[in-house]
């Protein structure tokens, strides 16, 4: 596949990620009576990697995620001169997502655009109150583990055709355990498009939802690749 067909699938699958995630979020999260709540916003962005890596996992390696990208090329299995038009695609396709939530959540009466749509934050912004500090350390080992799991389950030795369930798998249970700290990043891509829609201080905040998944991405790539090295050979 040519760089340009897997950028149009990067982005579609981010598009994807984020209308389906966010969205759940947004729309059903806490809908009167019949709200889907945390575990059900957990496993609509689980179930977009799902289906996304069935979809364009043969395009484009539905990375949906410039720390996916960062750390598969940090991790030996990524050409690093094609991380940053993944990105591009990626953030792109967020963007498009976030704009087209914010224009069907305006249909609402009542709807404020402070909330955030579903942005992710620290500080007074965290769902729980949680410091900086813990925010930095959540994301930067909640994108470590999602690193490992993806760089595992899609080794050439690995079961195949089981990757993209324990991926989807693994982003659900990294949301079970962080949308009450950060409404949980582990994807700079996802991050910006609702701050960028929603401005103020989910823009301030962004930089933090950049620098720790790029962090725990780079240290999961070397990590294995080191480990990989390390284990001995099977004959």
């Amino acid at each position: 596949m040519t760089l340009r067909i897997r950028m149009i699938a990067e982005f579609i699958g981010t598009f994807w990620l984020v209308l389906g995630g966010c969205g759940s979020a947004v729309y059903a999260a806490g809908f009167p009576q019949v709200g889907i709540g945390l575990l059900g916003v957990s496993v609509a962005f689980g179930l977009t990697v799902i289906t996304m890596a069935y979809a364009i996992g043969h395009i484009s390696g539905c990375h949906l995620n410039p720390a996916v990208s960062v750390g598969l090329a940090a991790g030996g299995r990524f050409s690093w001169a094609e991380v940053v038009p993944y990105a591009i695609a990626q953030v792109l396709g967020a963007i498009v997502a976030a704009a087209l939530l914010y224009l069907i959540a305006s249909g609402k009466a009542g709807f404020e655009l402070s909330s955030g749509l579903a942005a992710n934050g620290y500080g007074a912004h965290s769902p729980g109150r949680y410091s900086l500090g813990a925010a930095l350390v959540t994301e930067v080992v909640m994108t470590f583990m999602f690193l490992m799991i993806i760089l595992g389950a899609t080794h050439a030795r690995a079961p195949q055709g089981f990757a993209p369930i324990a991926i989807g798998l693994a982003l659900t249970l990294i949301h079970l355990i962080s949308i009450p700290v950060t409404n949980t990043s582990v994807n700079p891509a996802r991050s910006t498009g609702p701050a960028l829609i929603a401005g103020g201080w989910a823009l301030d905040q962004l930089w933090l939802f950049w620098l720790a998944p790029l962090s725990g991405a780079v240290l999961a790539g070397i990590v294995y690749r080191w480990s990989g090295q390390a284990l001995p050979q099977s004959s």
